[in-house]
């Protein structure tokens, strides 16, 4: 069970207080500030993360879908089938399920291409077994992803797991970087942050305008595609790392621990 969800004692005993434990200054929550501060005082209010979510989402005019209790989810359907054939979201109070449909709230074309190409991939090939690389691919961008967009030196310099070059020499060309992170569970655990947190880049191609969120999750909607996320088109990058996120980031010795930021595998 993902830390953060509904105590186990009971349902109703759920203050929302691991929500409050937010701290919306953090560099990689303001983004998500508005109208994240907002949602959790509507959940703590109404003692439900759905609740708060369908009022957040009825002002969006473009057809949301809508958050209902997890216990809506029938035994035996499988979540992402779910939400494509009714359009409602199975959603527990805590942390976990807040940021995805904080997510939901923020990019609904992608959220919805994610869970149609993890519908058809059902479809095709059920859900007993391993899930395959398309959708392993799709639950580890919905879940861990980070989307980037950089300069061509820091992309290579973070294929090539340069981190030193990453981002010390080359932090002043981080002031032309924009990123976004999307994975929810990746959110999650930032809430309690630690060093080795480790999130998946995926590259937003130049031409995009991805300071606009309306322009950056309709990209996303064309961009996920099942052949491309076949390929598993990440790379690893320890959050911390970037920038200006973490005080001890500052010197050079932040990036030397090789048990956070691995060497690049050379292939055999």
């Amino acid at each position: 069970m993902a830390r953060g969800l509904t105590c186990e004692n009971a349902a109703d005993a759920w203050t929302g207080k691991v929500l409050q434990d937010i701290d919306w200054s953090r560099p990689w929550f303001v983004p998500w500030g508005e109208p994240g501060t907002a949602l959790v005082q509507d959940a703590v209010a109404l003692g439900s993360v759905a609740q708060a979510l369908n009022r957040l989402t009825s002002t969006s005019g473009d057809d949301p879908v809508v958050f209902v209790p997890q216990s809506e989810l029938p035994a035996g359907l499988a979540y992402e089938d779910f939400i494509f054939q009714q359009r409602r979201v199975p959603t527990r109070d805590g942390l976990h399920d807040f940021f995805n449909g904080l997510c939901w709230h923020r990019f609904p074309h992608a959220k919805r291409r994610l869970n149609a190409l993890q519908a058809g991939e059902i479809a095709r090939n059920g859900i007993r077994g391993a899930r395959g690389p398309v959708r392993d691919a799709l639950t580890l961008f919905d879940e861990n992803a980070v989307l980037l967009q950089a300069p061509d030196v820091l992309w290579q310099a973070l294929q090539e797991r340069d981190w030193v070059r990453l981002c010390v020499d080359l932090r002043e060309a981080w002031r032309d970087v924009h990123l976004v992170l999307f994975g929810h569970a990746l959110l999650e655990k930032l809430v309690q942050p630690y060093k080795s947190i480790t999130g998946h880049v995926y590259r937003i191609d130049a031409v995009v305008d991805a300071r606009d969120d309306a322009a950056l999750d309709a990209w996303l909607a064309e961009d996920l595609q099942a052949a491309k996320l076949a390929t598993k088109p990440f790379e690893p990058l320890p959050v911390l790392g970037v920038p200006g996120w973490w005080a001890d980031s500052d010197v050079r010795d932040f990036y030397m621990d090789s048990q956070v930021f691995r060497p690049r595998r050379e292939k055999p």
